[in-house]
């Protein structure tokens, strides 16, 4: 049986990295409660490995409110002490507090343009980028379109939105596709489907280290 080839961050021994990038990483989203899932997520990922926040998923999911936007932005001063007491995320008071503003900008966001994901897909008009990277290239931290998205998100008052956060996130949403040109996901070696949300029960539901 031939052996899938894969970006080189995905080819480790780590199922969950390789199980993130065979189905998610580089995959479209147009969901909105995915979209704003990953944007926390890239956020809390700052100055960390995709890794560890990939494998602390489940409890971001348990502890923002399965990513309800809608909730997350009325998270008042006691939710967000507890949140600092919860060891199954990163503890860090500003990036909670981003989490928080970031949601009620989200919900700004949602009501000007009907979606996120349609202000957010109008940079592309509507396409994926695909960059058919050749193997071995180093993926660059940031590109003229993550600074334009960046400069626009920040007057909008969200925060961890840095250029190199958000390029981050645009790969992890398929907004861009960075997959290597050797592997089996990248540009053209197949039909990438959309992303489906990964649906919780209930109520309740980017991308290698760098």
């Amino acid at each position: 049986m031939k052996t899938r080839q894969r970006c080189a961050w995905a080819s480790g021994s780590d199922p969950e990295m390789t199980r993130y990038h065979d189905r998610e990483w580089g995959r479209p989203v147009r969901d909105d409660r995915l979209l704003f899932e990953m944007l926390i997520l890239e956020g809390a990922q700052a100055g960390l490995s995709w890794s560890t926040i990939l494998h602390k998923r489940a409890n971001y999911l348990r502890a923002f409110a399965g990513f309800d936007v809608a909730r997350v932005a009325r998270f008042d001063t006691r939710r967000r002490a507890a949140l600092m007491r919860d060891a199954g995320i990163v503890r860090n008071r500003l990036k909670i507090g981003s989490a928080v503003t970031n949601a009620q900008a989200f919900l700004a966001v949602q009501k000007e343009f009907g979606s996120f994901s349609r202000y957010l897909w109008a940079f592309v008009a509507g396409k994926p980028v695909a960059t058919q990277r050749p193997a071995g290239e180093r993926l660059p931290a940031r590109t003229e379109l993550s600074d334009r998205i960046s400069r626009d998100l920040r007057k909008r008052g969200f925060r961890f939105v840095g250029s190199t956060i958000i390029y981050a996130f645009l790969q992890a949403v398929g907004v861009v596709n960075d997959h290597s040109r050797y592997c089996f996901r990248a540009p053209g070696a197949r039909r990438a489907r959309p992303r489906k949300p990964i649906r919780p029960p209930g109520r309740v539901h980017a991308a290698p280290q760098r």
